[in-house]
């Protein structure tokens, strides 16, 4: 661990900070901090920005709600510029895409993330609070656990005879049901994903954290 006075702030007194999403990877925004702001970020563990053009502190979230909770500081090897990993609430971009980097500046190659799988876990949370008529959902939940069961039963299944066909494709898709009705059992059994995590975690060696927050679902 280095200390902040070994850090390298410009004649403005003033470093450049990029945010990144802890889940995954992808880069929020860039800003910058002077001091203070920094000060605030690591004792709070919620992002506080230095606006230039304002020339005050700006502590993200505090007038959109959309907190940044900081999960990973760092410095590159010149220590002159830093890194955040953070828990994002909502979008990190003022127009209110998640990424302030949605601007292509070529052909880009875009894969699909694993981010869904969390996009999924949220909706799941606000179809339980928020019912929805119509809902696959909503349905499940009202019919209960054993239901979930049996569907995920079902889906085990069908992911079986897709991989004994050597059919990719198919296996993808059953796979997919299958994730979807396994995030359904853990809501409706009130067991957090993260804890999930922490097994895992656990069986690898390494300390458990939660690393997605749920609890404001969208």
């Amino acid at each position: 661990m280095i200390n902040m006075d070994e850090l390298k702030f410009n004649a403005d007194g003033l470093i450049p900070v990029v945010t990144q999403d802890a889940v995954t990877g992808e880069v929020l925004m860039q800003a910058y901090m002077n001091r203070q702001s920094l000060e605030i970020t690591l004792n709070e563990k919620l992002m506080c920005y230095y606006s230039r053009s304002r020339k005050s502190l700006w502590k993200k979230g505090d007038t959109s709600g959309h907190f940044q909770h900081v999960v990973g500081a760092y410095a590159d090897c010149d220590k002159d510029s830093l890194l955040f990993k953070v828990l994002q609430d909502g979008a990190a971009c003022h127009t209110g895409s998640f990424s302030c980097f949605f601007n292509d500046l070529m052909e880009n190659n875009h894969f699909p993330s694993y981010r869904i799988l969390f996009e999924i876990i949220k909706t799941v949370k606000d179809r339980k609070i928020h019912p929805k008529e119509g809902s696959y959902t909503n349905y499940l939940f009202t019919k209960g656990g054993d239901k979930i069961c049996k569907k995920i039963g079902e889906e085990a299944s069908e992911m079986i005879i897709a991989a004994k066909n050597k059919d990719k494709s198919e296996l993808a898709n059953e796979t997919a049901d299958f994730l979807f009705h396994m995030v359904m059992l853990l809501e409706n059994e009130k067991v957090d994903i993260n804890e999930v995590f922490a097994v895992l975690c656990e069986r690898e060696g390494k300390p458990p954290r939660p690393i997605y927050k749920l609890d404001k679902p969208s």
